[in-house]
Order: C-alpha cells, then sequence, then structure tokens
C-alpha cells in the first residue's frame, strides 16, 4: 500500500542526544589535535545546508551539473541494469536530483524509496514532497548516520543503494574502505550500489570549484564555527579565519581549511575547553578525493563488489558507477 502524505513516519536510529555528543566529540578531539581539524558535517545546520545549495549554482562548481547530467541521459539503463524494487539513497538531504532516478526505477518496478540523512525536518519534508509525486511509491524515510548505522538500514526486497554526490570523497582511504566493506557485507545477491564520485582533472578547475569568486564557500566554510558557537556555547570570531582551499596532488584530494588571522585564545564553555590560535594556524575542514576510475574500480573491487558499468559526462568530469553485491 502506498502512503499518504499525511502517514509518513519516521524510522529514527539517533537518539535525542548521538549528535550532541558526537558533536562534543568530535569537536575535543579535534580543536586538541595537531593539526587541528574539524569533520564537514558539521557544515550542515539549515544555514549550512542554504549555503550549499547556493554552491551548488555557483558557475565554478562543477560537480552537481555533471552528476545531473549523466542522470538524464543514463537514468534509463541504470534502472534497467539494477532492476530494482527498492531505493535506498545515503546522505538524502532534499532529495532533488533523485527525481530523475524515481522517475526511471519507478517506470521499471521501483515500490520503496528510502531517503537515509541524520536531519529529520528535511528527511520528513522530502518525504511527503515525493509521496505526492509518486503516489504508488512507499516512500519510507530513515534518520540515521551512515557511518555507524549501515546494518540497521532496511534489507527488504531487490535493493540499488545509492550514494551520490560525490560524498565518499569525503572519507579518508581507511573510512572509505571500512564504508565500502562494511556496506557490502550487507547486501545481498542481486542488490546494486550506484556511487557518484569527481573525477582527477585540472587542478585550477579543481581549486575554483571550492574557492568560488562570490565567497559563498568560503561562508560555507566558516559555518562550522557558528555551529560550535551556538551549539557548544564557543566564542570563534567567524570572520577572523580565512577560508583556504588547496590541492593535495600527492593524495589526490582537496583540502579545505580555516586559517586563523590573529593569536587568539577560543572558549568552548560546554566543554570546558580553552583553545589557542596562532596567527596563520590552520584547521583542516573538510577533504574532498578526487578519482581516476580504474582505482575506483579496484577500491569496489576490494570491497567485494563487481563493477557492472561506469557512466561520465562527455568532459570526462564525474562519474556515476553501478556495482553489484
Amino acid at each position: 500500500m502506498p502512503v499518504s502524505p499525511s502517514a509518513v513516519r519516521l524510522i529514527d536510529h539517533l537518539d535525542r542526544d548521538h549528535l550532541r555528543r558526537a558533536l562534543e566529540n568530535d569537536v575535543r578531539t579535534g580543536l586538541t589535535a595537531t593539526p587541528k581539524h574539524l569533520p564537514p558535517k558539521w557544515f550542515y545546520d539549515a544555514r549550512g545546508s542554504d549555503l550549499f545549495t547556493r554552491i551548488t549554482r555557483l558557475p565554478e562548481y562543477y560537480p552537481t551539473r555533471r552528476e545531473l547530467a549523466i542522470l538524464r541521459e543514463q537514468a534509463g539503463d541504470i534502472a534497467a541494469r539494477a532492476a530494482a524494487d527498492t531505493l535506498v539513497e545515503l546522505g538524502s538531504g532534499t532529495s532533488e536530483k533523485t527525481v530523475l532516478l524515481l522517475d526511471a526505477l519507478t517506470a521499471k518496478g521501483l515500490t520503496t524509496y528510502t531517503p537515509v540523512d541524520v536531519d529529520a525536518s528535511t528527511l520528513t519534508s522530502a518525504a511527503h514532497r515525493l509521496t505526492a509525486r509518486y503516489p504508488a511509491l512507499t516512500v519510507q524515510p530513515v534518520r540515521a548516520d551512515f557511518e555507524h548505522h549501515l546494518a540497521a538500514l532496511p534489507r527488504q526486497g531487490r535493493r540499488m543503494i545509492a550514494f551520490l554526490g560525490g560524498t565518499i570523497g569525503n572519507l579518508v582511504p581507511a573510512d572509505r574502505t571500512r564504508f565500502l566493506t562494511t556496506l557490502r557485507a550487507t547486501m545481498t545477491r542481486g542488490d546494486t550500489f550506484l556511487l557518484g564520485a569527481d573525477l582527477v582533472k585540472d587542478t585550477t578547475r579543481l581549486i575554483a570549484a571550492y574557492d568560488d569568486a562570490a565567497g559563498v564557500t568560503a561562508e560555507f566554510n566558516r559555518n562550522v564555527l557558528h555551529v560550535v558557537n551556538r551549539e557548544l556555547g564557543a566564542d570563534f570570531v567567524p570572520e577572523d579565519f580565512e577560508h583556504v582551499a588547496l590541492y593535495d596532488e600527492h593524495d589526490d584530494w582537496i583540502e579545505m581549511r580555516l586559517r586563523a588571522t590573529r593569536d587568539m585564545r577560543v572558549t568552548v564553555r560546554a566543554l570546558g575547553l580553552t583553545v589557542p590560535f596562532a596567527a596563520g594556524e590552520e584547521t583542516l575542514t573538510e577533504i574532498s578525493a578526487k578519482f581516476r576510475l580504474p582505482g575506483l574500480r579496484a577500491e569496489l573491487t576490494a570491497a567485494g563488489f563487481t563493477v557492472d558499468h561506469a557512466y561520465t559526462d562527455p568532459g570526462g568530469d564525474f562519474t556515476l558507477v553501478l556495482a553489484r553485491a
């Protein structure tokens, strides 16, 4: 039976204090480390999500446009190859680009869509909107952290698990291996995995995509300090930190950092923590790995997947890889 918009019910694997504890742990660990670091997941409060949406529309930021172009061109072929009756999307957000997949998959017999994210309001809003658009589709949102709750996700039906947007690049290689291996262990024969990944390209273009002329990415980067201020009672002055984006050619990833413009001491009241920053000191806030197709295939194979097909845009900027369990 399809679920009416008013009847959408959220499956919640995050207890009330989960995100708070995770934030406290990440901030304490990251700000007492050498060098300092903060995870990119904490960019995404309401303001951060809005800033990221603006980023995806900037002329310098090509990944979203390239991924959408592949989906417009290839969603039908992806749906035919997968023959899935259930779509599970990790880090689904607003599920806007997923409509292209859902159109193709529902035409091939998809019956259930499970968006997975940490934000309950975004999940519920997207579920209501999609249930109205696809009245024959059961939309079952799940609030979970995909780095910790893969084994708890629904396993009914012949599933396609989608991980779009190049988010896989935010994981360092060891974490990527752990994630892919854990995901594969939850899948059964016939399940498929659709992975979006950004590809290695001209360094100038890569840096520009993370350091736009309008300064939107800089505000997005500094938003992690606004989140720590609000949630943990810190007294960061975000404007006293410069946005830095550089490309590490050895590891093939972009690094985003925040550079202190002066000597300062920041107090995080909820943690009873005072943190010194020297002028010029940088805090790592994100890596975004870029891939070469042979290497990506090798990582998937090592985790137990069989690569079915790799789709790229005409310029070779981005890939969607369909792999089988």
